[in-house]
């Protein structure tokens, strides 16, 4: 049973989510901490309010927190070309693929990549995007091997 001998109100709900959020505790957590203060908010409600109340939500976004000393990105990034090939890995995995992410080729071509379970890679163009050349996918090849690791 919550301690509280009597519920919050709006101003100090919303007082406290603010406060939460900008701490950089994620919504569940919040849920959470609300449920025992004796408030009950479906997790919709929750995020809904939360758009509507000033939050620095950079705290919230995962890419943003250093929690690793340094992502190989980063490191790889900061000595590309400008104007070259850019590769980037995606955290979220397509379906049926080991890895995959997005290129952009130094011609200005745009495309996903996806690495098979089978070792196969393959590239899904941008809709609108030029065709890649020759070069564009030495490139792509060298710079996405450089990003893994193996070069």
């Amino acid at each position: 049973m919550p301690e509280t001998a009597e519920p919050m109100n709006t101003e100090e709900r919303n007082a406290f989510i603010t406060a939460k959020l900008n701490e950089g505790v994620s919504l569940s957590d919040i849920q959470k901490l609300l449920a025992k203060q004796g408030v009950s908010m479906t997790y919709l409600d929750l995020r809904l309010l939360a758009d509507e109340l000033k939050v620095n939500w950079k705290k919230q976004d995962p890419k943003d927190a250093p929690k690793s000393p340094a992502k190989p990105a980063d490191v790889l990034d900061k000595g590309a070309k400008p104007g070259g090939t850019t590769v980037t890995v995606s955290k979220l995995v397509r379906p049926g693929a080991a890895m995959s992410g997005s290129v952009a080729f130094a011609s200005g071509a745009k495309a996903d990549w996806v690495l098979g379970n089978d070792g196969r890679l393959g590239l899904i163009p941008a809709p609108g995007s030029a065709k890649p050349t020759e070069d564009d996918l030495v490139g792509f090849q060298a710079e996405l091997q450089r990003k893994l690791g193996g070069g």
